[in-house]
């Protein structure tokens, strides 16, 4: 008889504004059940200390597994290793371009790849503003590999009461792109 495997979810935070958005994925993620696995770049650490009181430690506490980004032989790295897919949450322009070259300097973008070449789900919610066309690109050839590209706008007509509220429901609907159902959302027609 098989063994009944817990789901895994990868998600990244990387070193664009909207860290937030991958905190609030790992919260969420709790409540769900979900084993959370975990790696943040470099510059997701020095955004995530400019824009939040939170510190490096309390984030990877929120993680089940925490890797080190430049563990390129992780478990994250291979495809061998299970998972239902990865978030980036926010994901840098800089991240997205070496996702969708396939040159990989880091373990987001490399487990990054693994999901696409696995086909997998790799959602990307790409945090900048405004894009020129070379950005643009990128993310159609992101689209056009596999990746859903998630930018995390506000739902206005979920009537949020505050900048909380917009941030968890953002993150809640890049988990629903996962067939993972948080509880309590205000959705559309409900």
């Amino acid at each position: 008889m098989a063994e009944t495997r817990k789901k895994r979810l990868v998600i990244a935070i990387t070193g664009a504004s909207g860290v937030a958005y991958g905190i609030r994925a790992l919260e969420l993620l709790k409540d769900l059940d979900v084993e959370r696995h975990l790696v943040m770049s470099k510059a997701g650490e020095r955004t995530l200390l400019e824009e939040t009181n939170y510190s490096i430690k309390d984030v990877q506490g929120m993680a089940d597994v925490l890797y080190p980004v430049k563990d390129i032989g992780a478990a994250i790295a291979s495809g061998s290793f299970k998972t239902m897919g990865m978030l980036i949450a926010p994901c840098s322009v800089k991240t997205m371009g070496e996702i969708r070259t396939g040159i990989t300097s880091s373990l987001v973008s490399r487990a990054a790849d693994v999901m696409l070449k696995e086909r997998r789900r790799l959602v990307l919610m790409v945090r900048e503003t405004p894009l020129h066309t070379g950005h643009l690109r990128t993310m159609t050839a992101l689209s056009e590999m596999g990746a859903i590209i998630a930018p995390p706008v506000p739902s206005l007509y979920a009537k949020p009461e505050s900048i909380d509220d917009m941030i968890t429901y953002t993150a809640a609907r890049a988990l629903d792109l996962f067939d993972l159902d948080v509880e309590g959302i205000n959705r559309w027609g409900q």
